[in-house]
Parts: C-alpha cells; sequence; structure tokens
C-alpha cells in the first residue's frame, strides 16, 4: 500500500507538467477554436530558454522561469497575429497544416541554436532536498511543481470567473460578433488568450528544466499527451483539462511501474473508452 501511495505521488507531480501545457492548449481551442500542433514546441521552447537563462547565464531560477514565459508568450502573439489571424474563417485544415509546419520549424531552430544533446541543469539550491513520506524520500522539487500546479488552476479559475477580462474573453468564446456587437476588442482578446496559452506552456517547460532532459523533439511527446488529455476531459474545459492531467499522469506512473511495456496502451486505451461512451469527454457541456 505504501508503494502505492508513493507512487501515486510520484505521477501527481509528472501530471503538473501535462495540466499546465494541456491548459493552455484547452484555453486556446475553447476561444480561438485552434487546435494548436506547435503547442508542445512553445513548451520545448520554454524549456530550452529556461536552461539558458538559469544554466547558462545564471539567472535566478525564478527569474529564469518567468523570462521563458515572456519570450514565449510574445512568440506566441507573434504566431497569432502574423500567421493564425488570416486563417480565420477558412477550413481548419489550414490552421492544422500551418502550426504542423511549425512544429517542423521549431524543432530545426532548437537543434540549430542549441544543438541536439540532452541538456540539464541542476536543481536550485533552495528547492533541493527531500521528505520522508511513506517511508521513502519525496523531493522538495514535486512537491514544489504540485504547489505550482495547483495555484495555476486556482489563478485560472480566479481570472476566468472573478475579473473582468474573464468576462470578455468567456463572451468572446460563447458569441463573437455579439461580443464585438457589445464593444469588446474580439482580436486583442485572441491574442491576449494566446500569449496566455503559450507562457502556460513554457512554464511547464521551464519547470521541467531541473528533472527532464531537454532536447529537440520533447514537444512532440507532449502534444500527443496534451491531446490525450483534452480528449478524455472535454475540448475548451479547464476542469477537464485538470482531471486528464491526473488521470493522465498517475497511470502512466503506475504503468511505468508495474507495466513499463504497456504504459501507453493503458493511456490509449482509456482515451479509446471515454470516446466510445461520452465522444465529447467527460467534462465537456
Amino acid at each position: 500500500m505504501e508503494v502505492f501511495a508513493y507512487q501515486g505521488l510520484i505521477g501527481l507531480s509528472s501530471a503538473m507538467y501535462l495540466w499546465l501545457v494541456s491548459a493552455g492548449l484547452t484555453i486556446i481551442f475553447g476561444v480561438l477554436g485552434v487546435l494548436n500542433f506547435a503547442h508542445g514546441s512553445l513548451f520545448m521552447l520554454g524549456a530550452y530558454l529556461g536552461y539558458t537563462l538559469y544554466g547558462l547565464a545564471g539567472v535566478p531560477f525564478g527569474l529564469a522561469v518567468l523570462g521563458s514565459m515572456a519570450v514565449v508568450a510574445l512568440v506566441g502573439a507573434g504566431v497569432e497575429r502574423g500567421l493564425l489571424r488570416p486563417l480565420y474563417g477558412l477550413d481548419p485544415s489550414y490552421q492544422l497544416l500551418l502550426t504542423f509546419g511549425l512544429v517542423l520549424f521549431l524543432d530545426d531552430l532548437a537543434k540549430l541554436v542549441w544543438g541536439g544533446v540532452f541538456r540539464i541543469p541542476p536543481i536550485p539550491g533552495w528547492l533541493q532536498g527531500s521528505v520522508s513520506l511513506f517511508g521513502r524520500p519525496y523531493p522538495f522539487y514535486n512537491l514544489f511543481l504540485i504547489a505550482v500546479g495547483l495555484s495555476v488552476g486556482v489563478g485560472l479559475w480566479w481570472l476566468f470567473d472573478r475579473t473582468w477580462w474573464g468576462r470578455a474573453v468567456r463572451a468572446t468564446a460563447s458569441d463573437r460578433e455579439m461580443a464585438a456587437a457589445l464593444g469588446i476588442r474580439t482580436p486583442t482578446v485572441f491574442s491576449s488568450v494566446f500569449m496566455l496559452g503559450s507562457a502556460l506552456a513554457a512554464l511547464g517547460g521551464a519547470l521541467s528544466t531541473p528533472v527532464r532532459p531537454v532536447a529537440p523533439g520533447i514537444g512532440a511527446a507532449m502534444i500527443v499527451q496534451a491531446f490525450i488529455i483534452t480528449v478524455i476531459g472535454g475540448l475548451g474545459n479547464l476542469r477537464g483539462a485538470f482531471a486528464g492531467s491526473l488521470l493522465v499522469g498517475v497511470l502512466s506512473s503506475y504503468g511505468t511501474l508495474w507495466f513499463p511495456e504497456f504504459e501507453l496502451f493503458f493511456i490509449f486505451a482509456i482515451m479509446a473508452a471515454v470516446l466510445l461512451v461520452r465522444p465529447q469527454g467527460l467534462f465537456a457541456r
């Protein structure tokens, strides 16, 4: 039982990376209606920027994370305004092809700038160490990740439910034409939402650098898991993204421990079962 509970805590900390990535993907789809294949590459870019600022430039870890989020948010604004905006109203296949092309471009850019080898900086000194849980040492950094993930969840709830900007975003997502008629600047809302989603992906990437190797191609693995999570929880639903992240993260942890060769099978099997029973997702309305 102790091994079961401890492995669940390991899966919970892993789920926080997935939650940050899938939250950004869900927000962008829920408001803009864009399935962004390049979202995982923004996670990769945030990881590389965090590694560069913290691991190479010696910037304090917290500032390095914030810096990577700011840069990737600006990249997201450029992608939305310069590339995606002309495609609104066209067939969704154009958006899919564009974002898939961005995946290839950003992967090659990462190889050109940082090379193709794995990179990993040390854990910050103030986050090193562990605490004894269920008879085993549990890293402080994992507890930090869980705290950040839960804080982001509470912050997003407050932002979308308790602020004027959140009400404007929800109005735009419900009816763009009516929101524009009421004076809401929908292009500005689209850009700000895309920047927020991009910053969340970068946050997950930057926080992963001390414990997960950074290399070109990690974005592809993350976007596959993020899409599975959004399908399970319901496209455009933040509660579903959080629940799906916990489900996938914990099951992956147990699969790695007991059935490593079937780890991905369990995740895809759950997604297939959800699609058969409730195609719109567990939390979709």
